[in-house]
């Protein structure tokens, strides 16, 4: 194992240190002076970035860098909750089991398909549009990926206005034999089978890395079979020490039965049931990225990435009647048709980073700048009158009753300078200016045989944004602040009303606000890490529903009036800390490394200005009462989120127990405690998981690992469904377990 490795080498070099000390040379003997030979420990997980790297500024942001290969945990199914422990504030929604889609958020932002964050691999986007719709169908199997970044709102200006942050996987690669391979199978629980197989190597000037990923499954749940292959090919030349090109393609491909939800009762008598057989979910995935490093001089270093992505979102199911068995219809003997949704997504973009150092004074300083060009565009076809079948098929009787257009134009340009006052101080000040063109038309439905248009909608916005980073070093900590605005433009979803009756706002705007840090992070001596932090987010301009009449005329009834109606502040603490107990003992050697983890977060998230609009009696007597609900809690905001975990390794054996406590949560803005008979709305209880894994390395290229997963078989839920894929409560898994066997040769 490679941290009793780097003990044995640190015991060996200590015992050298010692012995010459104890050597007293006699006069004739000639004495040499060697340079010191310093060993610095292996730096626990999470590690943070430095200054600058990859032509991006990091100095004054709160990030984390997680090794996965430093991780005991479920790769197999990408079960974030392990994975993710380590990061504090970190939700995770768990629709399934299967792992084919993380949904993280931070700070009690909604943790739905990450979309609060600027997702990436590699540097480059991989959600649907970044701007439009940004939700990321795809991420990387978590076998294929040697760290997860993530910096919070700071990374605004240099990476784009979401308020999470951004969230980068970085996957393997091979760059010291010319030939390698790497396989990990596994077996598990209802039905789960898993083989990730990859090839890689560097011979002179040419190093390439390919990888694929099958898995497939029954799923814990009834209804929630899937399968899932993921491929990936890389190249690279290196034409000289200081510039390389490289060129990638990734290809996914999924088939996802969707169980749907269920009433609070029904959750109750057995969260394993299913009431829903016949939806289905696939989202074919094509990424591809070429990219160009060179360094200019020695002061100038520049990197360009060209990418894109081709994908589609398809679903087919029946969601209408909630929590009941799909209805026969008697005069048919069949099933009720089902619904057909396809999107269609094809974006493009370009991206230029660089970072020149100079001196002022005796002191190096970095300017980091750069332009990023992207154009996204999704055809979103929709109420498709599908089959009375139960498998996935996606044809339809007639046409689409929707079909929307939809086209994001974005040019932007950031630069942040890093003044170093002093070697130990720096001031950080940073602007991004974004240009960010959004349109949208096409047929919203079809009413008595007639077409619905949508009118053409043409949003242009310039918005600049600003954000200042402070860090004060020690001698292995520093202090750290940081204050960025972001924001997040009008979303398809905000431009199309949910019934041909609502009418939107056509002076809708963007919501804006700000993310502040402050905190103090580092490690001390080879035995403790730690990172201890407050934030306040500012969320204004939450788009919702006003409820109004027609023509100002209580008699011919009332419609929504989609507008910016609220504003949110999230507050509180983000805490980690991970104390190596052997090492503080100074007992390493004989009793190997344990490690004692805690990501400790409390999370305060509030409404401050939410206006509602509540319509009561029947035309002509419709009475609308005006309310707001300042200071509601955020729905899907835990009030606390709180990861323990107990670590051991030594020699050749690791294991890690973790602990999860997640505090409840409301379900929707109102705060609604009660659940509704339907499930779609009420208190979510606060719920506690452990989970157990562990490696054994054998032959020096061969390893076993296996795991528990939620192993005292906790009942438990952490989100709601409002339709698709079938409205209600969304169980948790209970015990599953997996069995691994790989080998790196």
């Amino acid at each position: 194992m490679r941290r009793f490795s780097f003990l044995l080498i640190s015991l060996l070099a200590t015992y050298s240190v010692k012995a010459q000390d104890q050597f007293v040379p006699e006069a004739n003997d000639t004495v040499k002076k060697l340079a010191p030979v310093i060993i610095i420990p292996k730096q626990q997980s999470p590690e943070r970035m430095p200054e600058t790297k990859d032509n991006v500024l990091f100095s004054g942001k709160k990030n984390e860098v997680l090794k996965l290969s430093n991780i005991n945990g479920n790769l197999t199914n990408n079960n974030a909750r392990e994975i993710f422990a380590r990061i504090p504030g970190v939700t995770v929604w768990e629709n399934d089991g299967s792992g084919i889609q993380i949904n993280v958020g931070v700070r009690g932002l909604s943790p739905n398909r990450s979309w609060e964050l600027n997702t990436r691999q590699n540097g480059y986007d991989i959600s649907s549009d970044v701007f439009g719709y940004p939700e990321a169908y795809y991420n990387p199997p978590l076998e294929a990926v040697e760290t997860i970044s993530l910096v919070r709102g700071g990374a605004s200006l240099q990476f784009g206005p979401q308020f999470g942050g951004t969230l980068n996987y970085i996957l393997k690669r091979e760059n010291n034999k010319k030939f390698s391979f790497e396989t990990q199978n596994t077996v598990g629980s209802y039905g789960l089978m898993s083989s990730y197989n990859a090839l890689g190597g560097k011979y002179k000037k040419f190093s390439y890395y390919v990888y694929n990923h099958s898995r497939s499954g029954d799923g814990w749940k009834e209804n929630s079979e899937y399968t899932v292959r993921n491929t990936h090919a890389f190249a690279e030349y290196r034409f000289t020490e200081d510039t390389k090109l490289s060129a990638e393609y990734t290809n996914m491909d999924y088939k996802m039965q969707q169980a749907g939800g269920l009433t609070d009762e029904q959750f109750n008598n057995d969260p394993r049931q299913s009431l829903r057989e016949r939806n289905w979910f696939g989202t074919p995935w094509n990424l591809f990225s070429i990219h160009l490093e060179t360094k200019i001089s020695d002061r100038l270093t520049s990197d360009t990435k060209l990418f894109g992505l081709i994908g589609e979102r398809n679903s087919v199911g029946f969601t209408a009647a909630p929590n009941v068995e799909d209805a026969i219809n008697p005069a048919t003997n069949d099933y009720a048709n089902r619904r057909v949704d396809r999107d269609y997504y094809q974006n493009f973009g370009l991206e230029n980073r660089n970072v020149f150092k100079y001196k002022l004074g005796k002191i190096d300083n970095n300017l980091a700048f750069g332009v990023r060009l992207y154009k996204a565009n999704t055809e979103r076809k929709q109420e498709g009158r599908g089959t009375t079948g139960s498998d996935f098929d996606l044809s339809i009787d007639g046409e689409f009753a929707r079909d929307l257009d939809f086209t994001t134009e974005n040019v932007a340009l950031f630069a942040e300078n890093q003044f170093k006052v002093t070697e130990k101080f720096s001031v950080t000040p940073g602007v991004r200016y974004e240009y960010i063109k959004s349109e949208a038309e096409g047929r919203f439905g079809i009413s008595s045989g007639n077409d619905v248009a949508l009118p053409n909608k043409t949003i242009s916005r310039n918005q600049p944004l600003f954000g200042l980073g402070l860090e004060y070093k020690f001698r292995t900590t520093n202090v750290y602040a940081n204050i960025t605005q972001a924001y997040r433009p009008v979303l398809f979803s905000d431009l199309t009303p949910p019934a041909v009756t609502d009418v939107i706002d056509s002076n809708l705007k963007d919501a804006k606000g700000f993310n502040a840090d402050l905190g103090f992070r580092g490690t001390y001596k080879n035995y403790l890490n730690f990172d201890f932090s407050l934030f306040y987010l500012s969320y204004n301009n939450r788009i919702g529903g006003v409820r109004q009449f027609v023509n100002n005329d209580p008699t011919q009834g009332t419609y929504i009036y989609r507008t910016n109606l609220g504003e949110t502040v999230n507050k509180g603490i983000e805490s980690f800390f991970n104390l190596n107990i052997t090492r503080l003992l100074e007992v390493e050697k004989p009793y190997g490394d344990l490690d004692l983890f805690a990501s400790v977060s409390f999370i305060d998230s509030r409404y401050t200005d939410f206006k509602v609009y509540t319509a009561t009696g029947s035309a002509p007597n419709v009475t609308i009462t005006e309310s707001n609900l300042s200071g509601n809690r955020v729905e899907n905001a835990p009030r606390y989120i709180h990861n323990f975990g107990l670590s051991w390794g030594n020699n050749n054996i690791s294991a890690t127990l973790q602990y999860r406590m997640s505090g409840k949560i409301f379900t929707d803005a109102n705060n609604t405690e009660a659940a509704s008979a339907n499930g779609l709305t009420g208190l979510l209880e606060d719920y506690q998981v452990f989970d157990f894994s562990a490696e054994y390395k054998f032959l020096k290229n061969y390893n076993l690992r296996a795991g528990i997963n939620n192993l005292l078989d906790e009942d438990y839920a952490t989100r709601r469904a409002g339709g698709y894929p079938g409205p209600g409560i969304l169980a948790g898994e209970g015990r599953t377990f997996y069995i691994s066997v790989g080998a790196k040769l």
